[in-house]
């Protein structure tokens, strides 16, 4: 079932997440949901939040572009971006890498704008599964930039808020117009 996403002013875009203590069987259909959402709205990322659910569950989805990055390892080992595409995680950690890069976000909670956002350019996440196996992945590229956001979200951070105060002062106008109005 495709899910109503959330939009920028939304108070539980701000909130920290819970952590996910249980998988019950509304929590798998709430994922294959969020998949369906995710895919209905071509997004790369789709982060709990955004559904309207303050729980720490996201998922990232780069298959369309496999040539999005230089390395992923899962648990060590070369894998294929298929074989774990959509990449479904709880309650992540991630150690990020030194060196950063610069490039262009957006967001499917803030529509019609996107901005240069600098991150790490490697991530190393620690990334729970639903079947309670734990995924250790090393990624640059879309891949480690998709993880960090969805992450971000999962924390109450947007990207906007990771942008330059030069390129903030530049969408400020765009981003109070998406703001519910007050009655």
């Amino acid at each position: 079932m495709i899910l109503p996403i959330v939009q920028y002013g939304n108070p539980i875009l701000r909130e920290k997440c819970a952590e996910v203590k249980e998988i019950t069987p509304e929590l798998e259909k709430l994922v294959s949901d969020m998949i369906e959402t995710m895919e209905d709205a071509h997004g790369v990322g789709l982060a709990a939040p955004q559904i309207g659910e303050g729980i720490q569950l996201a998922i990232v989805d780069v298959s369309h572009d496999p040539e999005c990055f230089t390395f992923l390892k899962v648990n060590g080992e070369e894998v294929l971006l298929e074989k774990v595409m959509p990449l479904v995680f709880i309650n992540p950690v991630l150690e990020l890498g030194s060196e950063r890069e610069t490039d262009l976000e957006g967001c499917l909670s803030i529509q019609e704008i996107q901005g240069k956002v600098s991150r790490p350019a490697t991530v190393r996440a620690t990334l729970p599964q639903l079947d309670g196996s734990v995924l250790e992945v090393e990624a640059d590229g879309l891949i480690a930039r998709a993880i960090q956001h969805e992450t971000d979200h999962l924390n109450g951070v947007l990207f906007v808020d990771r942008m330059s105060p030069a390129s903030k002062l530049n969408i400020k106008k765009k981003l109070k117009a998406l703001l519910p109005r007050r009655r």
